[in-house]
């Protein structure tokens, strides 16, 4: 799932907009990217990651993937950009490359921060990019 978030209240002082509404995540982290940067060439078997775009324009590789990561159906190719929000569910491999300069969020319902950072993250032998 990709969405672009509108402004839910805007005035001279700037816009604010909401990215989650009755949703608490366990955990959020902040991804930048060089200009031709990769990062991802994983999945989660757990864990659903959701990525928001703050800034930059990124090229974005996903694909369902079986338990032990081989790739089970045709890999998607998207350009994603500010105040765009994607849903990484469980077993969907995901990756980015940067077109430019960017940054994102990345928020996830499960274990993936601290400590537990790679307890449910799967490296992809084959990558997407």
């Amino acid at each position: 799932m990709k969405k672009k978030l509108k402004n839910n209240f805007k005035d001279k002082r700037g816009a604010i907009i909401d990215i989650f509404t009755n949703e608490p995540k366990d955990h959020c982290t902040l991804v930048t990217f060089n200009k031709s940067a990769i990062r991802g060439n994983h999945f989660h078997k757990k864990s659903t990651q959701y990525s928001f775009v703050i800034s930059g324009k990124l090229k974005m590789f996903t694909a369902k993937v079986s338990n032990k990561g081989l790739l089970v159906g045709k890999i998607k190719k998207d350009i994603v950009s500010s105040n765009t929000l994607i849903e990484h569910k469980p077993y969907i491999a995901h990756a980015f490359k940067a077109i430019k300069k960017s940054n994102l969020l990345a928020f996830v319902n499960g274990k993936r921060g601290g400590k537990n950072y790679e307890k449910d993250t799967f490296r992809l032998k084959v990558k997407l990019i």
